[in-house]
């Protein structure tokens, strides 16, 4: 585990209800969403989209990071589609990722060397890492 030099953000959020019938805000206001379970009639997200949208824009900020360390430069339409799976086995639940990185533009190797170096950089991915099931696409065009 890393030694924390500086907290950079504190997220503070308040959920009343669980996944449901439950309600998520965040102690600014900015976020303020209804929870159902996946599949249900109920307005609201479930906290697999909630994880697999944190993860998908974190991952793509450390794709960035890892361009600018290298000076390269980024395509404007950079795209991460993440599909979160929630699992039930012998243990209980779990659950399982898919990370589809599309880098329009960039060579293969380049692309690879990002996506890599994202890995290493990106807070999901360490917090996961050796925990999930976790597999990387790689495209270098976006679907038509």
């Amino acid at each position: 585990m890393s030694r924390i030099a500086k907290v950079v953000y504190t997220a503070k959020t308040k959920t009343t209800g669980g996944r449901e019938n439950g309600a998520s805000r965040s102690s600014d206001g900015l976020l303020d969403i209804r929870l159902s379970t996946p599949g249900s009639a109920r307005i609201g997200t479930n906290p697999e989209q909630l994880f697999a949208a944190g993860w998908s824009a974190s991952f793509a900020d450390a794709i960035a990071l890892a361009a600018r360390k290298r000076k390269i430069a980024l395509p404007a339409d950079v795209s991460i589609d993440a599909e979160l799976d929630l699992n039930l086995g012998d243990g209980g639940y779990f659950l399982s990722t898919r990370l589809k990185v599309t880098l329009p533009g960039l060579e293969r190797n380049v692309a690879k060397v990002l996506v890599d170096e994202a890995e290493e950089i990106c807070p999901y991915s360490k917090a996961t890492r050796g925990n999930i099931e976790v597999a990387i696409w790689l495209t270098l065009q976006h679907a038509p």
